[in-house]
């Protein structure tokens, strides 16, 4: 009787590869499962040859058909050679999941790169959150709107009052002289424009200082006393020197009908200061022009100019014709040029400038209460877009002048109030 499984005898040991041959390594072969009987040799002991080895079952067939039954569970090869990927370079059956031969990439890379971007994406939110609210500190909120009177109605859209005063806080004596700026106490308005953004494009409106407006009733800023309007008829700079910029809000409003949401102003060393941190402005002058009072000296052609020049230029007017109408000119188109340059890239993403350019602006800027950096940020993209062909500038339409003083074109200025509060296209045509 054969002891051994259904098709093997002791004589077939010699020409198969096994235990105990001394023939060639065993090559790639199909190994056929078993399936043990729970009676056997001791756990542990080996059976001998020729001893009592029970018949085992043959092993189910490959391929298809019936498999060994319920239960059946192998832990053993299935025929494979193990690391052969199935379909790659070894064939054989072993799935690897569409991998085409090669080496894996560890995953420890894919979590580096995951956990720099988020180190990268935190950092930048801390830099951001930082600036934000170092710079809102250095916002002076010293106008309080909530005192004018009589205030019109809000109209569509959102309207600045953008204001250059002569202030000198802050400079030296040095400075003084080196800016042409002279030691005159207190301070005046040098400009004034109105910035209106809505759906329609920005619009920029200067407001010339020697326009003829009438003095309103109004609530004293610092005193809280109310004053009765009498019909005085002044220039619209005497309006900021008699009470600052809550008389001047509230005279702007009454002459024109405009409703002022944001009140933003600038003095003098502040203004040269941001000139310089962005590098200065570029302009092109087309023709050359010298004021002794101001200090400018200027060649025609394009030419940047920095913090000194640029004061001189936009303070220029009497080596003009048009005096003051022709100085408001160039004041819009510098501040726009002004407002391109800094709103450019290299400024905005360059801590090396941008963090000079916050820092000379908000230390002299001066704004009403209810104004935050989100709007002054929405007030510079505006003014770019009025350099960039976007918007529209011109001076408020006159009419002629009494007393020296410029007299508005009172139908033009309803019709301008009108579109701007309706946020329309601007179509009436200024000085």
């Amino acid at each position: 009787m054969n002891d051994w499984p259904q098709g093997w005898s002791e004589n077939s040991r010699g020409d198969r590869y096994g235990r105990g041959s001394a023939g060639e390594p065993e090559s790639a072969r199909v190994m056929r499962q078993v399936r043990r009987e729970p009676s056997g040799p001791t756990p542990g002991q080996a059976p001998q040859y020729g001893g009592s080895v029970p018949r085992q079952p043959s092993a189910p067939p490959y391929g298809p058909g019936p498999g060994p039954g319920p239960g059946y569970d192998s832990d053993y090869n299935t025929g494979q050679v193990y690391g052969a990927p199935q379909g790659g370079r070894g064939g054989g059956g072993y799935d690897d999941g569409g991998y085409d031969g090669g080496y894996r990439q560890a995953p420890y890379r894919g979590r580096r790169v995951k956990r720099t971007a988020v180190t990268v994406a935190v950092a930048l939110l801390v830099v951001t959150v930082g600036t934000y609210f170092w710079a809102d500190s250095k916002l002076r909120e010293e106008v309080d709107l909530s005192i004018v009177v009589d205030r019109p109605e809000e109209g569509d859209g959102t309207n600045y009052l953008i204001v250059g005063s002569d202030s000198r806080e802050g400079m030296s004596d040095e400075d003084k002289k080196r800016l042409h700026t002279g030691s005159a106490e207190g301070k005046r308005t040098d400009s004034m424009m109105i910035l209106h953004t809505g759906s329609n494009g920005p619009t920029l409106i200067s407001l010339p200082r020697d326009s003829d407006v009438e003095i309103p009733s109004f609530k004293g800023s610092d005193s809280g006393k109310f004053y009765e309007g009498t019909g005085r008829r002044v220039k619209l700079n005497a309006a900021y020197a008699e009470d600052g910029p809550e008389l001047l809000v509230r005279t702007v409003e009454h002459n024109t009908g405009l409703r002022i949401d944001h009140y933003v102003e600038i003095g003098f060393a502040g203004f040269a200061n941001i000139v310089d941190a962005v590098g200065g402005v570029e302009m092109d002058i087309p023709k050359a022009f010298k004021d002794e009072k101001s200090g400018a000296d200027f060649e025609a052609g394009k030419q940047t100019l920095n913090g000194e020049e640029a004061l001189a230029f936009v303070r220029t007017r009497y080596a003009f014709a048009g005096s003051d109408l022709d100085r408001t000119k160039n004041q819009q188109k510098f501040l726009s040029a002004l407002a391109n340059q800094a709103a450019t890239p290299g400024t905005v993403l360059n801590p090396f400038r941008l963090y000079p350019t916050l820092g000379a602006g908000l230390d002299t800027l001066i704004v009403s209460e209810d104004t935050g950096l989100f709007d002054l940020a929405s007030m510079f993209w505006a003014m770019k877009g009025v350099t960039g062909g976007e918007g529209t500038s011109m001076n408020m339409p006159i009419a002629g002048t009494s007393g020296g003083n410029l007299v508005w074109d009172k139908a033009k200025v309803e019709k301008l109030v009108e579109q701007l509060n309706n946020d329309e296209r601007v179509t009436v045509k200024g000085n």
